[in-house]
């Protein structure tokens, strides 16, 4: 437990560092952002591995789901960016999301604020009910997100996180997922005698204005 929050701690300084430094800026692309990103990581923390491919979205692209490719876009003026970072601090994976917004849009502000809001009441529903299945918990959180006016923008809405690679312990059944047809009950030992640790991950969407916002971090550890 203690490793996870300090990959976590580590996840959470590298994001503030991206923000000190201003590296999300107008006429940056996404790529080129994810990888001066990388270059931070390996700076700060000798970070040399991610457990899972980088995301930084911007404008349009905030609409796609994680397994989506589009297109490398510039960052505008008065865009709306996420990142969806997965490094690995010493064997340990962290998982890390958080949406910037450049400029002042009344609209786009709306979902980042948003985000974390929507995040607690999850995790306070999870705090609540001791035997929450994954499904239960999405179905949760999506009302959630309507509730504040926004669309859900995922088919999941979290994942088990350990020691590197979890998936070697996991798999990809429903059941290593917040998702409709996990459930089983969350807390519980995976098949290495391990208690399982998820990450709560929020993506609201607004179609009609063409962007979204993204937030993930640790549910079930402080």
């Amino acid at each position: 437990m203690e490793r996870l929050l300090d990959a976590q701690d580590k996840a959470a300084h590298l994001f503030d560092e991206i923000d000190r430094r201003g590296m999300i800026r107008a006429g940056a692309g996404e790529k080129q952002l994810s990888d001066e990103i990388n270059d931070l990581a390996a700076e700060m923390f000798g970070v040399t591995r991610h457990w899972h491919r980088r995301i930084v979205r911007a404008g349009e692209n905030t609409l796609q789901p994680f397994q989506e490719r589009p297109p490398d876009r510039v960052i505008a003026a008065d865009d709306i960016v996420f990142c969806d970072l997965g490094p690995i601090f010493e064997e340990w994976e962290a998982d890390f999301g958080r949406t910037f917004v450049l400029g002042g849009d009344p609209d786009k502000m709306a979902v980042r604020d948003a985000l974390p809001r929507v995040w607690r009441a999850g995790r306070d529903y999870f705090e609540r009910h001791p035997e929450v299945t994954g499904a239960e918990l999405f179905d949760y959180v999506v009302g959630v997100a309507r509730a504040e006016g926004f669309e859900w923008g995922s088919r999941l809405a979290g994942h088990l996180l350990g020691e590197f690679p979890h998936k070697k312990i996991a798999g990809t059944a429903a059941e290593w997922y917040i998702m409709p047809g996990s459930d089983k009950p969350m807390r519980r030992k995976d098949p290495s005698g391990r208690l399982c640790h998820w990450i709560l991950e929020i993506h609201l969407v607004d179609r009609v204005r063409r962007f979204g916002g993204f937030y993930e971090q640790l549910l079930d550890l402080p």
